[in-house]
């Protein structure tokens, strides 16, 4: 098991590339806040079903001085016709270096859990679904993770999730940073 990390934290630094190849810093390069994300796969319909408002509301983020970023376990190419078109970074980690480095785990909960059939089965029912396809070989276990960290790189706020639909929704991120920020 990796380190969880804690309120307080100092958050190690991301350096990377997004799903265009983008470069993506945390913290952020240009100092604003960051709400880190960690999904399961490209084609997840619970993820998806999830960053539905992200997409929607991501003027109030901009607006918020917030900088969204979400990790999945699928390569780049894989995450281009799911996450290609959002309009925030997404990072493609197929092998998990960065779920091991923040101590976001798996678990036969992410799907057993009965308070995660709700969303399992309303983004079963979604018109314009992603399918799951072959990229389920990243791992359906997947656990959800949180990370709000400030522009110095302190982690103000976490959430380990300990289901597949056990994260922060989106009214929740901006009251959390609004919380913290002062």
């Amino acid at each position: 098991m990796s380190k969880k990390f804690k309120r307080g934290d100092r958050f190690s630094p991301i350096n990377t590339k997004n799903i265009h190849g983008a470069p993506v810093t945390v913290p952020d390069a240009e100092g604003r806040w960051t709400h880190l994300q960690f999904r399961r796969f490209a084609g997840c319909p619970v993820c998806n079903l999830h960053l539905q408002d992200f997409i929607k509301r991501d003027d109030e983020l901009v607006r918020a001085g917030i900088h969204e970023v979400v990790v999945f376990h699928s390569s780049d190419k894989e995450l281009l016709p799911y996450q290609g078109k959002f309009p925030f970074d997404v990072v493609g980690d197929p092998e998990k270096t960065l779920y091991h480095r923040y101590g976001v785990e798996a678990s036969l909960r992410a799907i057993l859990d009965p308070r995660g059939w709700g969303a399992a089965i309303k983004s079963n029912l979604m018109k314009d679904k992603p399918t799951a396809g072959k990229d389920k070989k990243h791992g359906i276990f997947g656990l959800p993770a949180d990370f709000l960290i400030s522009p110095d790189g302190i982690i103000k706020d976490v959430n380990y999730g300990i289901y597949g639909y056990d994260q922060w929704e989106f009214d929740e991120v901006l009251s959390r940073y609004k919380a913290v920020k002062n």
